[in-house]
């Protein structure tokens, strides 16, 4: 779930480029690390609040709701600590004030402070290029290869975005979201407001929504890694709609079911996880294919199977709460299938809204005296519209805002007026195969 740039070796880079002189090399410019910043400010946010919430429970005596407060926020930051120094390979090297600040839960912190120090210094003095990225700039139908030079600076500077994108989908989807749930399953428990839970509830599920939008982009930026991805404004907009209603209709129809009865949530959730923690290795299974060898080389076939199984466990977590975008597929070499299923995602949005809608029908029917001045009916509605909602914004994204949807061999319309068939049918025996130069990606039904 790396985002790839710079594939090859300096000497490729350059002898690419002396292989193709019709193709202009640009030299790549150092952009800020935003997404650093974003995701160290969310996560610092986050276990400041933990902390002081938990200051108020200890005070109010709390204990239970302050011992889970406290346990989510130290394995969020936690598993924050450990993903930055395995991406990093830092137990490898001879770091060990960076270490040191790790075990101190600082970690974001301080690779935050070294991407803006290797910005501001990125420019100032003239720097060999590492390697040479080649991708396909699209402008509508129409592809233009393109060379870029990268730098060291810029190379460095993914790095740490890299890592920071696989920390905040692990923070979102192990923390955040276990974090939300406890938050509002306490507040409707307790029947009263606390202005450090209102804060922790907003921050959590900001963070949630930032990991599911990460996810999205890396999904595009993978499957279509041959081409320079720019999302649009109006893109990102109908992607943070899509993905809040989401989150936050899944989110509450899983906590007031969980007040009505308590003790079913448990099959509810563990049922969810186990479901899709098992499909890519039934997959796998039905394949009879191998376990791949490029998840790291220095780990033995233990080490390996440890590593996917750890790999699967957050892809269940991701897709208990809303859909991962990115496929799982343990029988290929880097893991990903490349491959958009709009049935796949069909099957999932259906499974989710009926889950959904039987989660608040039951509430309605076992809610106790707490909800006697709420109107439930409405509310019900309201959840069930919702999520409806996001459908509609995830299928407004994919038709009209995707940046390479004309790639796509069917779209949203294509799949409602049931013309899949037929332009399959019809392309295998006349139609002309797409150019080569685009590398047009299928997308079936």
């Amino acid at each position: 779930m790396l985002e790839a740039i710079g594939s090859a070796s300096p000497a490729d880079g350059a002898r690419g480029a002396r292989d193709s002189p019709s193709v202009p090399v640009v030299r790549g410019r150092v952009h800020a690390p935003f997404s650093v910043l974003l995701s160290t400010a969310l996560y610092c946010a986050e276990f400041v609040c933990a902390v002081v919430l938990c200051s108020e429970y200890s005070e109010s005596l709390d204990r239970l709701w302050m011992a889970a407060t406290l346990t989510f926020a130290l394995v969020h930051a936690f598993l924050t600590q450990l993903a930055l120094t395995f991406i990093h390979r830092d137990l490898g090297r001879d770091r060990p004030f960076v270490l040191f600040l790790h075990l101190l839960l600082l970690g974001p912190v301080v690779r935050c402070i070294e991407a803006l120090v290797i910005y501001f210094q990125a420019g100032k003095k003239e720097e060999p290029y590492f390697t040479i990225s080649r991708k396909v700039k699209l402008k509508g139908s129409q592809g233009t290869p393109t060379e870029r030079e990268i730098g060291h600076s810029a190379h460095k500077l993914a790095a740490h975005r890299n890592a920071f994108k696989r920390a905040a989908v692990i923070q979102a989807f192990l923390g955040s979201a276990p974090q939300l749930t406890l938050q509002l399953y306490i507040t409707i428990q307790e029947k009263y407001m606390l202005p450090a839970r209102v804060a922790l509830i907003v921050i959590t599920l900001l963070s949630i929504t930032y990991g599911a939008l990460v996810c999205s982009v890396l999904a595009i930026q993978i499957k279509y890694d041959e081409f320079k991805v720019r999302l649009r404004p109006a893109a990102y907009l109908c992607m943070v709609l899509w993905r809040g209603l989401e989150i936050a209709t899944r989110t509450a129809a899983l906590v007031l079911f969980s007040t009505a009865l308590t003790y079913w949530v448990i099959p509810v959730g563990l049922g969810n996880l186990a479901l899709f923690f098992a499909l890519p290795w039934l997959l796998l299974w039905r394949k009879k294919a191998p376990l791949p060898d490029s998840v790291e080389k220095s780990l033995s076939k233990a080490g390996t199977l440890v590593a996917l199984c750890l790999v699967t466990f957050l892809y269940a977590c991701i897709n208990t709460f809303c859909y991962s975008t990115i496929q799982l597929n343990l029988a290929s070499w880097d893991l990903i299938d490349k491959h958009l299923s709009w049935s796949q995602m069909a099957a999932y949005y259906a499974f989710r809204f009926l889950e959904n809608t039987f989660l608040v029908v039951m509430w309605y029917f076992f809610r106790s005296d707490f909800y006697e001045y709420v109107c439930a009916p409405l509310l019900v509605l309201q959840l069930v519209t919702g999520y409806g909602m996001a459908v509609a914004f995830m299928m407004i994204f994919y038709q009209y805002c995707h940046p390479c949807r004309h790639l796509f061999r069917h779209n949203v319309a294509d799949c409602f007026r049931c013309d899949c068939c037929r332009k399959d049918a019809a392309s295998q025996r006349s139609t002309p195969k797409p150019s080569p130069s685009l590398g047009t990606r299928s997308a079936d039904c």
